[in-house]
């Protein structure tokens, strides 16, 4: 009985160690075990064993108690009742340090998988904000991208203009030039015909002047 409680204190406590340092992948095994050990029926399982358990402390403790007043009564105890009271002391230090034991692992199993869960979701969150930054880069880039555009576009608005301004200025220069030109042939269609009329005049003349002279 003693050296089974020996075994069992051994394996609770490699389990415990196991959890609490990280060596290599035991942690994680350890962690599978204890999570199929939970399922089915190993939590009745379990609580059956720890119940036994107790009342199998409980019956060292009363079997100690039982030895110390009969010492009490009879002022000393017998080898055999010495032996009796330390057998009963050991298996009932072992159970309860078994019984301390399966809480500590229990309460560490629980705190481990809920830090688990704790980091897969910080995982998860900085996976989002990873993607957050680039989707941010990627829309400072856009960003950027349609200032230069818009920048660029401006310029060419600004050319245009300047373009334009330029050519309506062409254009009311030729206006005038085409204006200018077309009262200069206004004028010369005006001198051309005071030209024609003098030439008229001047032909009307020379008839006139020439039949006089034939009737002389």
């Amino acid at each position: 009985m003693i050296q089974l409680l020996f075994l069992v204190l051994f394996a609770e406590g490699t389990v415990a160690l196991f959890l609490m340092l990280k060596i290599g992948p035991l942690r994680e095994l350890v962690m599978k075990g204890l999570d199929q050990l939970k399922t089915g029926k190993g939590p009745a399982t379990v609580k059956t064993i720890a119940c036994t358990m107790s009342v199998i402390l409980l019956s060292s403790i009363t079997s100690i108690l039982k030895i110390q007043n009969k010492g009490v009564k009879l002022g000393t105890l017998t080898p055999m009742d010495q032996v009796l009271w330390r057998t009963h002391l050991l298996e009932a230090s072992l159970m309860g340090y078994i019984l301390f034991l399966v809480f500590v692992i229990d309460r560490v199993h629980e705190y481990l998988r809920k830090l688990i869960g704790l980091r897969s979701k910080v995982e998860d969150c900085e996976q989002e904000v990873g993607k957050l930054q680039k989707e941010k880069l990627l829309h400072k880039e856009k960003e950027d991208k349609s200032l230069k555009e818009i920048r660029s576009l401006k310029e060419e608005i600004s050319n245009l203009t300047e373009n334009l301004k330029k050519l309506q200025l062409e254009s009311e220069e030729k206006d005038k030039r085409v204006l200018s030109a077309e009262a200069h042939v206004v004028a010369l269609q005006k001198q051309s015909e005071d030209l024609l009329l003098e030439y008229d005049r001047l032909l009307d003349q020379t008839l006139q002047g020439q039949a006089v002279n034939y009737r002389g």
